[in-house]
């Protein structure tokens, strides 16, 4: 994008967003999974020591963001439009637990996979300095994230079947739900 930018002259910007959730998110990432597993009493796969540090951004506010960096930002720029938590995975996991009243036994250790990064964040200061903050804080959005999945079976059942099903048993095993 920069380089075609820069060639003919395009406005361009880049939003690079850090980890999102929210509804509507396909179950293979962290949060979705870990909620679906929960309420089907599904084993909840925490890779290595699950000591694993993710900064969270609600979709709604990464949307906000690039709106705002849109109306804002300067052509040719790259804007890091990150959240205002960071959480360990394993303490997401136990407050999804929490949530969903699961059993705590649920929790499963899995193999970590070959370089799963121990550590990554994202400095907004650039998008910040536009006038853009997120408003989402992590335990409001998650509650309403585990709400969202409880109330809309409709959406992730047939996602749980057929091709994800083999996603998710390539992943991490047929012996995990």
């Amino acid at each position: 994008v920069q380089s075609y930018s820069r060639t003919f002259g395009l406005e361009t910007v880049i939003c690079r967003g850090s980890n999102n959730y929210g509804p509507y998110q396909y179950p293979e990432k962290l949060i979705p999974l870990m909620i679906l597993n929960a309420i089907h009493g599904d084993p909840l796969p925490v890779y290595g020591d699950g000591q694993q540090v993710r900064n969270w951004l609600h979709v709604s506010d990464f949307c906000a963001g690039i709106g705002h960096v849109l109306a804002h930002g300067t052509s040719g720029e790259v804007y890091n439009v990150g959240g205002p938590d960071e959480c360990v995975n394993l303490e997401v996991v136990e407050r999804i637990i929490a949530l969903t009243g699961a059993d705590k036994s649920l929790l499963t250790y899995v193999d970590d996979r070959p370089g799963h990064d121990r550590r990554y964040s994202l400095g907004s200061e650039k998008v910040k300095a536009l006038g853009w903050e997120a408003k989402v804080r992590f335990e409001e959005g998650l509650a309403e994230t585990v709400a969202w999945y409880q109330e809309n079976a409709w959406w992730w059942e047939p996602i749980r079947s057929g091709d994800y099903r083999e996603y998710y048993e390539r992943q991490y095993g047929s012996s995990l739900g």
